[in-house]
């Protein structure tokens, strides 16, 4: 089974970034095969036999820690679902750098979108599968609503692109 692994930050502490062939050659030391990384902002794709993605997760994780002293949480996602999430971009018009999805480990419900219209501009939101779709539509740094896309407020997930999204989705084809 094809298997896709998203870190939620690739901050190592002490001002240090995660070198992804770090990434790969630990996911390769678990047993995972055929691991390639895409860009440098925490994105794996392995194979393995097929497990329960939190039981995928937690072994991420504690490896993780143990490898590189910090706890980061690690989102999976089987290849199929990944290329579900990358087919249900709601904003496939905009150019793929202002289209982003916080992908979560718990499904959101349709509530989150009341939660966040005070924090929004111009943007636009949609939940697709519980994973939060946002068309920025400019910069996401120059929005109030990047800051209430935290893992405080919404749980665990973390935000790639659209273009990190169907990048990805060739890698699993």
């Amino acid at each position: 089974m094809i298997y896709v692994a998203l870190l939620h930050s690739i901050s190592v502490g002490g001002g240090k970034r995660l070198i992804m062939t770090d990434f790969r050659e630990m996911a390769e030391r678990l047993g995972y095969r055929n691991c390639r990384t895409l860009v440098s902002t925490g994105n794996l794709v392995f194979e393995t036999e097929k497990s329960p993605l939190r039981e995928i997760e937690q072994v991420l994780e504690e490896a993780f820690e143990q490898r590189f002293g910090k706890h980061v949480d690690v989102l999976v996602r089987s290849g199929p679902d990944w290329l579900k999430l990358s087919a249900g971009n709601p904003f496939p018009e905009q150019k793929g750098s202002e289209v982003c999805v916080r992908v979560m480990r718990t499904p959101l419900g349709d509530n989150v979108i009341d939660l966040l219209e005070r924090h929004r501009g111009r943007e636009k939101i949609a939940i697709v599968d519980g994973d939060l779709w946002v068309d920025f539509d400019g910069k996401a740094s120059e929005t109030r609503l990047i800051s209430a896309l935290t893992t405080r407020k919404l749980g665990i997930g973390t935000i790639r692109n659209a273009n990190t999204v169907i990048g990805l989705a060739k890698m699993i084809q």
